[in-house]
C-alpha cells in the first residue's frame, strides 16, 4: 500500500517554500525561523514514527475486518462516497474529543503549540498519537465492512486536504464553500488561543459537522495563535512530550483515584484544587464578569 502522505512530501516542501517567499516579499510576520525549524522536525519525527504506527493501525483494522458485519465493494463509487462521510465524521469526533480529554490532548497539543500559522504549522504533528490509540476512532469502519486499505487511504486524503488550510494568505472564500467546507478562515479560528475561539471548528474536510453539533465559530478577528499557556521552547522533544510529563506530575499530586482520573481523562485545564481552569470554566467566569452584580441589578430596578 502506497502512503499518500509520503508521496506528497515533495509537494508540501515546494508549497512551503513558495509561501515563505511570498511572505518575505510582503514583509508579513507569518514565519519565524526557529518555529518553522521545530515544525519541520516534528513532521520528520511523525513520518519516522509513522512507519511503525501504520503497521499497528493496519494490523488492528485487519483484525477487526475479519469480523465485519458487511462488505463494501470498493470498486463502486458509492462505497467511496459513504466512506468519505464516515471518515470525516470520525475525524470530527476524534478531533473534538482530543480537545476535551486531556489523554488525547497530550498528543494533539503538539499541533497547536506553534505561535505562528503557516504551511509549516501543518507539518507540526504528534509523535505519540497512534501509540495512544487515536486510530480507535476509526475502528468502526472496518467493522462495518470497509477494507483497511480503503480506510487508511481516506484518512490520508483527509490529511492531504488539511495541509493547504494552514495559511494566512487566503482570506475568506465564496460563501457556499465557506458554508460546506473547512477553509483557512475556519481553521485559523481552531488554532486561536482566544477564549472565543477555544475548542471550535474541529472539522477535517467538511465544516457541516461543526455547524450540526454546535462547535462552529466564524472568524471575526485575527486569532492569537498558540496555547493558553505556551510551551516556551523550540526543542522538538520538549514539544512532543511536555504534556505527557505534566500529566505525570499532576498524577503524583492527585491525592485520590478520582482526581487522578480527572487529570488523565478530564478536559485540559482541569484541576482538583481550582488552580487551573478549563475552557468551560473560563467562559463561565467571563459571562459572570459581563453581568451586573445582584446589587447593581437591584439599584437599576429600584
Amino acid at each position: 500500500m502506497k502512503d499518500l502522505i509520503q508521496l506528497a512530501i515533495p509537494g508540501f516542501v515546494l508549497l512551503l517554500v513558495a509561501e515563505v517567499v511570498v511572505t518575505a516579499i510582503q514583509q508579513k510576520d507569518y514565519y519565524e525561523l526557529k518555529d518553522t525549524t521545530s515544525s519541520l522536525a516534528m513532521g520528520i519525527g511523525n513520518v519516522i514514527v509513522g512507519f511503525v504506527g501504520k503497521v499497528i493501525v493496519f494490523g488492528a483494522y485487519s483484525l477487526v475486518y475479519q469480523f465485519r458485519l458487511f462488505t463494501f465493494d470498493m470498486t463502486q463509487w458509492w462505497s467511496w462516497a459513504i466512506l468519505f462521510f464516515a471518515d470525516d465524521l470520525s475525524y470530527y469526533w476524534f478531533h473534538r474529543i482530543s480537545h476535551s480529554s486531556r489523554y488525547f490532548w497530550a498528543s494533539h497539543v503538539v499541533h497547536h503549540s506553534s505561535m505562528k500559522y503557516n504551511l509549516g504549522t501543518a507539518l507540526r504533528q504528534t509523535w505519540t498519537g497512534t501509540l495512544s490509540g487515536s486510530f480507535l476512532f476509526w475502528i468502526w469502519l472496518p467493522l462495518i465492512g470497509f477494507s483497511p486499505v480503503a480506510v487508511m487511504t481516506m484518512q490520508s486524503i483527509s490529511l492531504l486536504y488539511q495541509f493547504w488550510i494552514h495559511t494566512e494568505h487566503i482570506n475568506k472564500l465564496p460563501a457556499p464553500i465557506e458554508f460546506i467546507f473547512n477553509t483557512p478562515s475556519h481553521h485559523r479560528v481552531h488554532h486561536g488561543s482566544d477564549l472565543a475561539y477555544l475548542d471550535k471548528n474541529h472539522a477535517g474536510i467538511l465544516i457541516i459537522w461543526d455547524r450540526l453539533f454546535g462547535t462552529f465559530e466564524p472568524e471575526k478577528d485575527r486569532p492569537t495563535y498558540g496555547l493558553t499557556k505556551n510551551v516556551g521552547s523550540h526543542n522538538p522533544v520538549r514539544i512532543a512530550f511536555h504534556e505527557w510529563v505534566e500529566i505525570g506530575q499532576d498524577l503524583r499530586r492527585a491525592g485520590s483515584f478520582g482526581n487522578a482520573l480527572g487529570y488523565l481523562f478530564g478536559p485540559p485545564g482541569w484541576s482538583h484544587d481550582g488552580s487551573r481552569k478549563t475552557t468551560k470554566q473560563l467562559r463561565a467566569e467571563q459571562r459572570e464578569s459581563q453581568q451586573p452584580s445582584q446589587n447593581q441589578h437591584i439599584e437599576l430596578n429600584a
